[in-house]
């Protein structure tokens, strides 16, 4: 979706300022609700995409006007309600008023070490060959879709060249939307300054995203 979180490209929201020595976490309350949003992915109830799509689905308001992990606990709160877990009453009044449903698995404080460097892993077999090479030009599509995308809206429709095959992974855009993983290849693709930004942009310039292979056209080598 065009959602608060496209953000490249876009003029007027200042400069990037990185902090020097800056440190993970500004204040305790933001460990924890890294850990709590760790935590109840661990329910098995959601996927990391659907949680990405609730952070992306807040308001442009409240999302430019939260911090980073505030936007984080404001989507946990929403898939919480989503799957049943807590009632907005509950969150307000800040105690539990009925039984919640069952999780599909608890893991553990002290089994969550090993879950965290097990990962989840998202490459899948392959069920057909590359549709694109290392070299081999594309285009990416033309799309405002209103579910969850990783395809950076400013990237849309620009000519770049796959600069790397990654492999078959899960489709982020069905997997969020609980219509399974739908696997796809993945490709790294390199576009110049101006096929990006027009003839304002530096053509020394190289910006590289990954992108699935849905999102990609072939592109004759003599044709923009």
């Amino acid at each position: 979706m065009n959602g608060p979180q496209d953000l490249g490209g876009q003029m007027g929201f200042g400069p990037i300022a990185p902090e020097t020595n800056e440190p993970l976490f500004h204040a305790d309350w933001e460990k924890r609700a890294l850990g709590l949003t760790v935590a109840a992915g661990t329910l098995g109830a959601w996927t990391i995409d659907e949680s990405r799509h609730a952070r992306e689905s807040l308001h442009p308001a409240d999302y430019y006007g939260s911090s980073y992990y505030e936007i984080w606990t404001k989507a946990l709160e929403s898939l919480l309600q989503r799957h049943g877990f807590i009632t907005r009453e509950e969150l307000d009044r800040g105690v539990p008023l009925a039984e919640a449903p069952k999780p599909k698995r608890v893991i553990s404080g002290a089994d969550m070490p090993a879950v965290l460097a097990q990962g989840a892993p998202v490459e899948r077999p392959a069920a057909t060959p590359a549709r694109f090479a290392m070299g081999d030009k594309v285009r990416t599509i033309e799309m405002h879709p209103t579910g969850h995308t990783r395809l950076p809206r400013y990237t849309r429709g620009r000519v770049g060249r796959v600069e790397i095959v990654h492999g078959v992974h899960v489709f982020p855009d069905t997997n969020a939307h609980g219509k399974g993983e739908a696997p796809q290849w993945l490709y790294t693709i390199a576009f110049d300054g101006p096929a990006l930004w027009g003839r304002d942009g530096d053509p020394g310039l190289t910006v590289s995203i990954d992108a699935f292979e849905s999102y990609l056209e072939p592109v004759p080598h003599d044709g923009e």
